[in-house]
């Protein structure tokens, strides 16, 4: 169709774009969600820029290696798609409109790395990884089996990409999130895995929704056509991208039921996602039996799979990707090869469209693992990967974009005070000098960066303290808090996220407790806290009425 183009065509593609493009917030949702608070701006944007560095890179010359040329390995090289080399576009639809459907699914698979690699990845690091993925190593694989490439010429099945998009995506953040390590506190001193739950499961939520809507662009948008049979086609890819989904949703639900003696929501939530990605290579060739049977598998395996990936490899994951994108992406294009109604194993045709899908599948890990190898390592030698410790706990936010916190006047995140060299800060005297009375009771309240609670509770455990209460409170001293900048502009007084301990204390002696506590807490910055020293009256137990030093015990 020469210089004629559909109407109907290039819409339903532009349509498919939109939503395509929507994903990012999907994704954005997720993985805030399943963080902390204090790295949710971080989290935001790196989503953000994934899009913003891929798409002038993908049309600069990306989409030209992809789509350029039949060559079996590589495409073209054609500088801003200028048009210069060969392009095999859809019928009706103009060289625009494909452009910028193809961009978005670049986008997609370089901010799946995003969740697996959160709250400890430089940002600049995660930039100049998201530039390579989207210059050079997510095209030549997407040229293997949607440009013409090899895998192409053998028969490979990947109608929207769980391999050529989201496995991408998997395997650079299994390599990304094994060279740089587990976040501070995921594994304890035997590799037992310990939870870092995220902070809004609802937020969580809202991303798979948002993911799960978008899909049907994702899925049914590759036809890329909505004329004659497409219409059927993508009515019935629709059907099949929707099954697959809620079937693994329900799988996941029950069993993590019988495995947690609960229900597991964000395991369920990952489920949900799971059976997407695996649906998405074979959604055009397998019948709705064969998409409710490809849920079911991906909602068994993905439970398996992200276990396996954080107890056995000891690589840590806040979001699952790996397992979602990575595993169940092989899984799907594999299944492809049992479930397609022409060609698949269990409809007579035989193991040869399965052996071409386990060999496109082998070959793209090992595209993707061996480049992206490469790629961490040259970063991790040269710029670093990796924020400082300091940096993590505190949190990216304010590390990294000077954000104290992303919910201003609503979830206050984790303080750090006004740096001094440790050289030049003088420590403070002790001046309680209270002698220990068997039967006086005193009380200490301790004021103190919640960053430092871990410590203080261990080490008053040590002195023979074995009774506490803990307060989440906000407050600052006479510096007014940290100075945080909005939009150029100084903010008023900052009040700061605090933890407030109480300890009465008849036994242990004051002067023991205080200089502990002042030996853990102090680092000679601005924020260390305060201790409080008070004489108690009297101490009631309600259930006894015991009184005194006996109320305590």
């Amino acid at each position: 169709m020469d210089g004629l183009f559909s109407s109907v065509n290039t819409i339903w593609v532009l349509l498919g774009a939109v939503l395509v493009f929507f994903m990012q917030a999907g994704f954005a949702m997720v993985e805030t969600g399943f963080t902390r608070a204090k790295n949710a701006g971080n989290i935001i944007m790196k989503n953000l820029m994934d899009f913003c560095i891929g798409t002038p890179l993908y049309w600069f010359i990306g989409f030209g290696i992809m789509f350029g040329g039949s060559g079996v390995f590589f495409g073209g090289i054609d500088f801003f798609t200028k048009g210069i080399v060969s392009y095999s576009l859809p019928d009706g639809v103009p060289l625009g409109a494909f452009l910028i459907f193809q961009t978005v699914f670049c986008a997609t698979a370089a901010t799946i790395v995003s969740g697996a690699m959160a709250e400890r990845t430089k940002f600049l690091s995660y930039c100049i990884y998201s530039a390579i993925i989207s210059l050079i190593v997510y095209p030549i694989s997407g040229h293997w089996i949607w440009g013409g490439g090899w895998l192409a010429n053998l028969g490979f099945h990947d109608f929207a990409g769980s391999t050529a998009v989201h496995m991408v995506g998997g395997v650079a953040a299994l390599v990304g999130a094994a060279i740089l390590g587990p976040r501070i506190g995921k594994y304890d001193e035997k590799g037992n895995s310990k939870a870092i739950p995220g902070h809004s499961l609802t937020l969580g939520a809202l991303g798979v929704f948002i993911l799960w809507f978008c899909w049907f662009g994702f899925n049914g948008g590759s036809t890329v056509n909505m004329e004659g049979d497409s219409i059927a086609l993508a009515s019935n890819i629709f059907v099949t991208t929707n099954l697959a989904a809620a079937t693994a949703t329900v799988v996941t639900m029950i069993f993590t039921w019988l495995r947690y003696k609960k229900p597991d929501v964000s395991m369920t939530l990952n489920g949900t996602l799971a059976g997407l990605v695996a649906i998405t290579a074979g959604c055009d060739a397998v019948s709705p039996v064969g998409a409710a049977l490809i849920g079911i598998i991906s909602g068994f395996v993905i439970v398996i799979g992200i276990e396996f990936i954080d107890r056995v490899l000891k690589v840590d994951d806040p979001v699952g990707a790996v397992g979602v994108h990575g595993i169940c992406g092989a899984l799907g294009t594999i299944l492809t090869g049992f479930f397609a109604i022409d060609g698949g194993v269990f409809y007579g045709g035989g193991f040869g469209l399965l052996g071409v899908q386990i060999l496109g599948v082998a070959a793209v890990a090992i595209w993707v693992a061996v480049t992206m190898s490469i790629v961490f390592f040259l970063i991790k030698k040269t710029v670093g990967l990796r924020v400082s410790e300091k940096e993590e706990i505190v949190g990216l936010d304010i590390e990294e974009h000077g954000l104290v916190s992303s919910y201003a006047d609503f979830m206050p995140v984790v303080e750090i005070g006004a740096s001094v060299p440790i050289e030049k800060a003088v420590p403070v005297e002790v001046k309680a000098k209270v002698s220990n009375n068997p039967g006086k009771l005193t009380k200490v309240t301790i004021i103190t960066n919640q960053t430092k609670f871990e410590a203080l509770k261990s080490a008053m455990n040590e002195i023979g303290i074995t009774g506490m209460t803990v307060y989440n409170v906000l407050g600052c001293g006479i510096q007014k808090g940290h100075k945080e900048l909005y939009r150029g502009a100084e903010v008023d007084m900052q009040l700061l996220p605090k933890v407030k301990v109480e300890i009465v204390i008849t036994k242990v002696p004051l002067n023991l407790l205080v200089e502990t506590a002042q030996k853990v807490l102090y680092t000679g910055n601005i924020g260390d806290g305060k201790i409080f020293v008070y004489d108690v009256e009297n101490v009631i137990k309600v259930r006894t009425g015991e009184q005194g030093v006996a109320a305590l015990q």
